[in-house]
Order: C-alpha cells, then sequence, then structure tokens
C-alpha cells in the first residue's frame, strides 16, 4: 500500500524457508534409491565417517592445551592426561580412533577393489577417495609426531632422510619439513598446523565424497545396473545397517582403548625425545609399516621410497589398468580369481610389515622383497587380466 508501513519480516519467518528446504532435502536424502544387493561391505563408508567425526571431535579437545614445542610438546601431552578433566579419555579416544580409523580405510579400499567400484561413471568417485586416503596418511603421521616421544622424534628423522633422498628437489624438501638441520620446534610447528588444517579439509574431502557417491549412485556387488538388481531407499533399510555396523564397530574400539591398549600403543613414545640416543627398534605405526617395509627392501634410499609411494600412487591408476565395463556380472571362476589376488595382495602387505619391524635382514630380507612382488604383481598383473577372464571379457 502506498505510504503504507513495509511488511515486517521476524527471523521466524526467514528460518521457516530454510527449515522447510532441510526437512525436503532430508527425504530425498532418506528416500535415495541404492541397489537392493549391497552387503555388508558397504557399511564400512559409515563406520568410516563414525571415526572420523570422533577423531575431529576429541583432536579439537586435545589442542586446547597442547604447546608445539621441542622442550615442552611431551610435558604437555602428559599434563592433559594427567590434569586435564577427562584428558586421558580424549587421548585415549584419539590414539584408538587413528588406529580404527586406518583400518576401516583400508578395508574400505580393498572392498572398492575386490567390487571394481572404480569402473566407468565411478572413476571419478575413486580417485577422490584415493586422494582422501592419501591426505589421512599424511595426517596420521603428522599427528604421530605431536607427542615428541622416542618414536615421534625419529620417525620424523626418518621421513626427513626419505624426503631429502628425491633428486634435486630433495635436500629443499627436507629443509622445509624439518625447518631445520634435524627434527625440533620448527618440525612441530609444521606437523601441528598440517594436522589441524588438514582435519578440515578431510572434512570436506568426506562430505564431497559422500555427495558424488550418492549423486552418480552406488555399486553394486554384482557388478550390474539398478535396473537389473532392483533398488531400495536408503533409509530404512540401509540406515539400520549402517548403524548396527556403527554399534559393533564401537564395542570393538572400547575393547581395544580398555582392555588391549598394547596393541596400538608403542611403550617407547612414553618416554620423551632424546636425539642422543637412537632405539634400537625405530618402527612406525602398524599402519605404515609395509611402506615402511618397502623403503628398506632395497639398498637404496630413493628406489626405496619410490618403491614405498609407489605402493599408494598406484592406487590412482587402477580404473585404467583394468578395462573391464560396467555392467559386466563376474562368474563364478572371475569372482575366485578376485578373491585369490586380493589375499595375495593383503598378504604380500602383511609380509613386508613384518620384514620392516624385523629391520629386513637375513631371512626377512627375502621376505619383505617376495611381498613386494605380490604386492605389485595384483595391480600389474592381475587387474590387466581380470577383464579377459571368463565372463569378464571387455
Amino acid at each position: 500500500m502506498a505510504g503504507g508501513k513495509p511488511p515486517e519480516h521476524t527471523a521466524h519467518d526467514s528460518a521457516q524457508p530454510l527449515a522447510q528446504q532441510g526437512a525436503a532435502w532430508l527425504r530425498g536424502y532418506a528416500g535415495l534409491p541404492l541397489p537392493r544387493d549391497l552387503n555388508w561391505a558397504w557399511t564400512l563408508g559409515a563406520m568410516l565417517v563414525a571415526v572420523l567425526v570422533l577423531m575431529l571431535m576429541t583432536g579439537l579437545v586435545l589442542t586446547l592445551g597442547y604447546t608445539p614445542d621441542a622442550g615442552l610438546a611431551f610435558g604437555s601431552v602428559e599434563a592433559l592426561e594427567r590434569r586435564f578433566p577427562y584428558g586421558w579419555l580424549m587421548r585415549g579416544l584419539h590414539m584408538t580412533g587413528a588406529s580404527f580409523c586406518m583400518l576401516v580405510l583400508y578395508g574400505h579400499i580393498l572392498r572398492g577393489l575386490y567390487y571394481r567400484c572404480y569402473l566407468a561413471t565411478h572413476q571419478r568417485v575413486w580417485l577422490g577417495g584415493c586422494g582422501l586416503m592419501a591426505l589421512l596418511m599424511v595426517t596420521a603421521f603428522a599427528g604421530y609426531v605431536l607427542p615428541w616421544g622416542q618414536m615421534s622424534y625419529w620417525g620424523a628423522d626418518v621421513a626427513s632422510k626419505a624426503v631429502g633422498a628425491i633428486p634435486v628437489l630433495g635436500p629443499e624438501l627436507e629443509g622445509i619439513f624439518l625447518g631445520g638441520s634435524s627434527p625440533g620446534t620448527p618440525t612441530l610447528h609444521r606437523m601441528f598446523t598440517l594436522h589441524f588444517l588438514l582435519a578440515f579439509v578431510i572434512v570436506g574431502g568426506v562430505v564431497l565424497h559422500v555427495a558424488m557417491v550418492h549423486g552418480r549412485g552406488s555399486s553394486s556387488p554384482s557388478g550390474r545396473t539398478m535396473r537389473d538388481v532392483g533398488s531400495l531407499p536408503f533409509h530404512p533399510y540401509f540406515t539400520v545397517r549402517d548403524m548396527l555396523a556403527v554399534v559393533v564397530l564401537a564395542l570393538a574400539f572400547v575393547l581395544v582403548l580398555c582392555f588391549w591398549p598394547g596393541l596400538i600403543i608403542e611403550p617407547a613414545n612414553y618416554r620423551p625425545a632424546n636425539p642422543l640416543h637412537t632405539p634400537a627398534d625405530i618402527e612406525p605405526a602398524w599402519y605404515f609399516l609395509p611402506f615402511y617395509g618397502m623403503m628398506q627392501v632395497i639398498p637404496s634410499r630413493l628406489f626405496g621410497m619410490v618403491l614405498s609411494g609407489g605402493a599408494v600412487a598406484i592406487l590412482f591408476a587402477v580404473p585404467w589398468l583394468d578395462k573391464g565395463r560396467a555392467g559386466q556380472g563376474a562368474t563364478g571362476v572371475g569372482r575366485v580369481a578376485a578373491f585369490v589376488a586380493l589375499a595375495c595382495l593383503v598378504g604380500g602387505a602383511v609380509l613386508v610389515a613384518a620384514a620392516g619391524r624385523h629391520h629386513v635382514a637375513g631371512g626377512w630380507l627375502l621376505a619383505g622383497r617376495l611381498g613386494c612382488a605380490l604386492y605389485y604383481a595384483y595391480f600389474l598383473l592381475f587387474l590387466p587380466l581380470r577383464s579377459r577372464m571368463a565372463g569378464e571379457g571387455a
């Protein structure tokens, strides 16, 4: 009305359309059609998200009392555990969460390899997942350095020497990594910043990854299209299964945290870093042992670094190594061959990890080289031949 008073809009009025949009989005997400033959292996993604949320929450709490200084870091961690309210629980959850995060992540990758979740329209989803895996590994290593115990210090020292072996750029990269000639306060500042920032980058990456998965449609265990196998809405058929899987994971988590912490805790890292005393056994966390072993199986720091880094980099090439076509269901022979090949891949990784833990000397040198051969044979021999097997010809 001319000359009249403009209508007043309250915060409630503006919030109402947003609430309606949110409710509509949730209904659409809940009704998202998924292949009806999805099995329990597809719950690994939900478990991984649950662990990542726990890691982010406990990590933010731990930053309140941590000091990234070579002379104060170890003491600040001890103070967190002994004086901070429930600090011992926060750190225990964070440490246990790191191991469970990497365990579920490896299982998630293995599931993708077995069911060929990288073919056709899912190539970008696979590449995004591999990128997230690399970011998680960097974040986990940075977090491993932060307590500044014996293993943390010497782990940083070994990693810096490996980086320094890169031709031309190696010495420069090593200086950037360390912030000096040896691990110290600048190294801790770099690792703390990297660990903190990458955590939020990973959160954004996970949101994007999940959106891409649901946008392109989930792959089917049978390898056939959703039209062939039928579909079911995401809720309640798959949400209930995901929640049950998270509960089972939580039970295993509590068992390890409360009854078997020795599975993930290294006693040597409960001693302050001492640059003048090299530990008799330098080894990283269990989830880095395969890559640590690969660095040692060749008497060359450079080629050991290439072999170790290549074990992760080759995952990005998987969609081009396997020439199969999406929508093809594998025969029984193909499934058995895939299972055997994947078992050899896992066996090779375990073998080279055990060799790394025993310093790849004597018989362990041969075992480590055999483990490397089995690992790379899966990608360079089995995948190129997989599409030519019975029932999977391209």
